[in-house]
């Protein structure tokens, strides 16, 4: 899973433009992450699936707490 780093340092973030901007790339991170954790999961077989104590309705669910709530 990816990691998404946040950089408060950068010349003109106060401005609301560029806060503007930054809150798009990071939903759009977010969306990415979650898009490929999901992926993942509904690849693996139910099996897989099983062996790592994951029903496949619990998909959507894991991949979105891997994007949205860190």
């Amino acid at each position: 899973m990816a990691h998404i780093a946040e950089n408060s340092g950068t010349v003109g973030a106060n401005l609301p433009f560029f806060g503007l901007v930054k809150r798009i790339s990071d939903a759009v991170a977010r969306r990415r992450v979650y898009n490929r954790t999901y992926a993942e999961l509904n690849n693996l077989t139910t099996r897989e699936l099983d062996d790592l104590g994951i029903s496949r309705s619990m998909i959507s669910r894991l991949a979105y707490e891997a994007a949205f709530e860190n």
